[in-house]
This record gives structure tokens, C-alpha cells and sequence, in this order.
């Protein structure tokens, strides 16, 4: 058969390799519309590439998906996180756990990565071909597809869609026109800006775990929490940003945070230790016994400022309205967000094909037989640290070898 992938990256390439597995005389060609294969495997991590998580467990696993969580309990059940690591070792890739579970190349170069799925595509006799744009996919009466491009047309007797996501719902016309339902594309991992808020002058400083939360909603994560000149990014915030996405899109990205820098301590237990130090403490300097020694001086002082204490002054000296001001802070501290950031190499949505659209047994198209999709195109994403790859490399396997059959 001769089987036509979309988009040459991550899954985009693990289903050209499983497709050709499973027949050796398949003919399998990558048709990619710009210069080079890979781009967003070169760029994530920072250059290291995340390849997956260290959540072996499928039901664990699926609960880092806002959007997918459902469908993809049958097919990480056919190709899990265990299957990733395995494979890329077998192929000579060992990969390292850091301690927020997230796993690299022990290289942290994701050109082992690009290197390695490379490697074994060209000795499967994957043929890619640049530059060739696919604008429309037609099917004519024997169930061949026609792919229209810029450099003509193409047949093949299998498509795989891996395009990823795009962020405009036109992006994806080309599959609503074969009876596909679109889900519109918003972004899904993104950092808050807070302009000309003082707090952005402590560029730099994390504190990890802080809890975080969307002001008049149920969204709510702890983790750790980095401040940017331009707002908040880390973990805690990108999280967020993943599940709030669309009820943030719909905000235009202008919403109150709430902070507790203090992650899960109860307000009570905070007044307590605040007052029980000003009881044993009479004559030293509140800075020198302040308890949260996790926050750095510089934050504490911004804290300090908020809540209008002269943190030079004995403990005898700060009054009980003053420790309550402090409690609110630390426990309450209130932000306007006023817009967000996206990475733009690693530009993650949520949106693209409906999941109602596809079979997860073998991820081909309800509407189009023989037609199958895998990676970002559908509407699944997952929060940050190695999750949206995974989704990649399982629906790649999973659409590949089942076209190839």
C-alpha cells in the first residue's frame, strides 16, 4: 500500500515508522510543507526535549489530560509510557527521570531525539518529501485518496493526518470539508501577564509549592510558581492555564488570580504561628524570626510592603490587625491578569478534530475510511512535562499500525 503521513513530526514520524513495520512492502511517505522535519522535538525542553513522563500508571496518566482523558484510556492501554521508554532504548536512546517525573535523553539533546526517529525511518525506507503543501484530500470511487498539493497531485491508499494544532479554526477547513467537526483551536499552555505590577520586579524568584487560583471558579492547582518580568509562568501557572483554557479565552485573558504563598496551610494555623512567635518573641526584630523561610528576602519585603509592616520592628511591636493584614496576604494575595504569553515554538492548543469524530481502536475517521489522525490535530492536550509527546508517540503507533495492516 502506499500510505501518505501530514506533517513530519513527532507523530507524524512515529506513524510513518509503525505503518512501515507493519508491512514491509508499504510505500511510506512524509509530506512535509515547510524546510525541516521535527521542529517542535528540536525546540521543546529548552533544546533537551521532554519525551514523556514517569507515569506508568494508565489511569494516573490520563488524569494530565484536560481534554482526551476518556478516549485515551484505550489506547494507552495498546502503547504507554512504559512502551515509549522501551522503544527508545531499544533503538539506542536511554532516557533519564528528573525529579518532577519529567524524562530526557540522558544526552538532554533533543537531537538524540530528531537523530533517532531519523535513523529508523530512512532504514524503513521512509521517503520524505519537503516543501508539499496538502490544501485538499479527495477520495474517488475505488476508496483511494488524492491529495491536491502545491506541487500536484498524489494518491496513496491511506492517509495519516499529523499536522498538530493550528491556532485558527481555518487552519483546519480542509478536514471540514470531508465531514469533520472542528473543535476551535485556543491556546492551552501560557503564562499570566501582569503589566506594571511591582511584583514583576522580582524577576526570577520561584517558590515552589504555592497554590494558585482562578478568582470565581474551580480552578485551583499547587506547585511551583516562577516570577517573570512580565507576570507568572512554572508549573503551578501553565497547569492552570491548561485546564482554565477555555473559560480563559472566553475571559479575553482579563481575570483575578489568587495566591497562597503558603500553598494548603489553613488560615487559622497561619494566625497561630504568627501570634505564638509574637508571644515567645517580644524583643526580636520581626524580620529575623519570620517563618516562612521559603519565600526569599526579597518577596518577603514585597509581602511586607502589601500588608504595610516595618518588618525592622520587634515582634512586641506588630500589632494584631497588622498580623491579620499579613495573614490576608499570605494566604489571599490577589492579582489582575491582563493578557498571556505562549511559547511560539512550543505552541500548544487545545481544539482541532472532535473526538467524537474518530475511532480510538485504531484512530481512523468515522467520516473517511482508511483516513486516520494522531497528535495535535485532535482536540486533545495535555498539561506541561512530557504528557503532549506521549500523546504523540501512542496515537503514532496506534494510527500507523493500523493503517499499515
Amino acid at each position: 500500500m502506499k500510505i501518505a503521513i501530514i506533517g513530519g513530526g513527532a507523530a507524524g514520524f512515529f506513524s510513518a515508522i509503525h505503518a512501515a513495520m507493519a508491512n514491509k512492502d508499504n510505500e511510506v511517505t512524509i509530506y512535509e510543507k515547510t524546510t525541516k522535519v521535527l521542529s517542535k522535538v528540536l525546540v521543546s525542553g529548552g533544546g533537551r526535549c521532554n519525551v514523556t513522563h514517569a507515569c506508568f500508571e494508565n489511569n494516573r496518566l490520563t488524569s494530565n489530560y484536560p481534554r482526551g482523558e476518556r478516549q485515551l484510556k484505550s489506547v494507552f492501554s495498546r502503547f504507554s509510557t512504559s512502551d515509549t521508554v522501551a522503544w527508545f532504548e531499544s533503538n539506542g536512546v536511554k532516557l533519564k527521570t528528573e525529579e518532577d517525573g519529567r524524562m530526557f535523553p540522558t544526552t538532554y539533546n533533543s537531537e538524540t531525539i530528531a537523530n533517532c526517529l531519523q535513523k529508523v525511518a530512512q532504514k524503513l525506507k521512509v521517503n520524505i518529501e519537503f516543501e508539499t503543501n496538502v490544501s485538499t484530500i479527495q477520495t474517488d470511487i475505488t476508496g483511494k485518496f488524492n491529495l491536491l498539493t502545491n506541487k500536484g497531485k498524489i494518491t496513496a491508499d491511506k492517509v495519516i493526518v499529523t499536522t498538530g494544532g493550528n491556532p485558527k479554526e481555518d487552519g483546519f477547513n480542509w478536514l471540514k470539508e470531508m465531514g469533520h467537526t472542528i473543535v476551535p483551536p485556543v491556546p492551552s499552555l501560557f503564562t499570566f501577564n501582569v503589566p506594571n505590577n511591582p511584583i514583576t520586579e522580582l524577576t526570577g524568584i520561584s517558590v515552589d509549592p504555592v497554590k494558585i487560583k482562578v478568582v470565581d471558579s474551580k480552578y485551583e492547582f499547587s506547585g511551583p510558581l516562577l516570577i517573570t518580568h512580565w507576570g507568572f509562568s512554572g508549573p503551578a501557572v501553565l497547569k492552570l492555564s491548561s485546564y482554565a483554557a477555555r473559560d480563559l479565552a472566553d475571559l479575553d485573558y482579563e481575570f483575578d488570580i489568587q495566591i497562597s504563598w503558603v500553598n494548603d496551610k489553613k488560615e487559622d494555623l497561619v494566625r497561630n504561628e504568627l501570634m505564638n512567635l509574637k508571644a515567645a518573641n517580644h524583643h526580636k526584630k520581626f524580620r529575623t524570626l519570620f517563618p516562612y523561610t521559603k519565600l526569599s528576602k526579597r518577596l518577603q519585603d514585597n509581602l511586607f510592603a502589601k500588608a504595610e509592616i516595618n518588618p525592622e520592628k520587634n515582634w512586641a511591636d506588630i500589632s494584631k490587625a497588622e498580623i491579620n493584614t499579613l495573614v490576608e496576604v499570605l494566604l489571599y494575595d490577589t492579582y489582575h491578569v491582563s493578557g498571556k504569553t505562549t511559547f511560539k515554538e512550543e505552541f500548544v492548543t487545545c481544539g482541532g478534530v472532535s473526538l467524537d469524530d474518530i475511532h480510538f481502536k485504531n484512530m481512523e475517521s468515522k467520516r473517511v475510511k482508511g483516513l486516520h489522525f494522531a497528535g495535535e490535530v485532535l482536540d486533545i492536550d495535555g498539561i506541561t512535562g512530557g504528557f503532549n509527546f506521549q500523546v504523540a508517540w501512542t496515537t503514532g503507533y496506534v494510527a500507523g499500525t493500523n493503517a499499515g495492516k
